[in-house]
């Protein structure tokens, strides 16, 4: 148990922002002067970063000569295939099933702004409808 809740907390400290990154650190140089405050990183330079409240979960490796509990874990989240990918907003429970199966999948934290639905993922690998004249045997003929 201590090692499921040490991984709980490993995964919740992984999703924090850096401690460094948002505060600041005291400088002193003598014991009779007073401390300054400087910011350890500049946020000037960086482009603000969106909230991350969802986790983009691919499946990499292929369960099938694992037990039956993987198995409904894979299920439970709506993996069923090899790089399919799914998005679950943040929560213990997605968590720890994310646990249970870490060796096997992928784990994104993304925006809700990147959160594709299924179609979307879909329509996103398919072709455009149609075609495209990029060239014709006339218009090299005319010298066009």
């Amino acid at each position: 148990m201590t090692a499921l809740i040490s991984c709980r907390t490993h995964l919740s400290a992984y999703m924090r922002p850096v401690w460094r990154l948002t505060h600041t650190r005291a400088l002193t140089t003598s014991p009779t002067t007073t401390p300054t405050t400087t910011p350890i990183a500049s946020t000037s330079t960086q482009p603000p970063t969106p909230e991350t409240t969802h986790y983009k979960i691919t499946l990499r490796r292929s369960a099938i000569s694992l037990g039956d509990k993987i198995k409904g874990t894979l299920k439970a989240l709506g993996i069923h295939r090899r790089f399919q990918t799914v998005y679950f907003p943040h929560s213990p429970e997605v968590a720890g099933k994310i646990l249970k199966i870490k060796e096997l999948v992928e784990v994104e934290n993304v925006p809700r702004g990147l959160v594709l639905t299924k179609y979307e993922q879909r329509m996103s690998r398919k072709a455009p409808r149609g075609y495209k004249v990029v060239g014709s045997r006339r218009d090299a003929f005319m010298n066009v």
